[in-house]
């Protein structure tokens, strides 16, 4: 299966960047790994690609790591129907104090959009 991970700097995708890894390993996905850097953000993504290094190395998987710049949600579903993935997997939601949960705004978006599976690892 060729997965597209979407991740920034939060910690929930860098769980699913946990978790995305061991699966890959384990099942011999084909990894990708997007890094989506924000215009508007004052961060850059150094943090975020010295992490995914790290975690690859640690669980010695090989993946495709690729920059993109501009909105994150329609940089993520332009590349995965570009490139035919078959799975895109995000971080985020929390649960709200009624049970319900709460998406960020570029998982609600991919999730509204997309034309292929969307996993998202809470």
């Amino acid at each position: 299966m060729d997965l597209l991970l979407g991740i920034g700097d939060s910690e929930d995708s860098f769980r699913a960047l946990e978790e995305t890894i061991e699966r890959a390993r384990e099942a011999g996905d084909t990894l990708t790994i997007a890094i989506v850097e924000d215009p508007d953000s004052e961060t850059g993504t150094g943090d975020v690609e010295s992490r995914v290094d790290e975690a690859l190395a640690e669980a010695s998987v090989e993946a495709e790591v690729k920059t993109l710049t501009g909105h994150p949600g329609s940089q993520l579903l332009e590349l995965a129907e570009r490139e035919g993935y078959d799975r895109i997997v995000l971080g985020g939601g929390e649960t709200s104090p009624l049970g319900k949960v709460q998406l960020g705004s570029v998982a609600e978006f991919v999730l509204l959009n997309a034309r292929t599976t969307v996993t998202l690892v809470r």
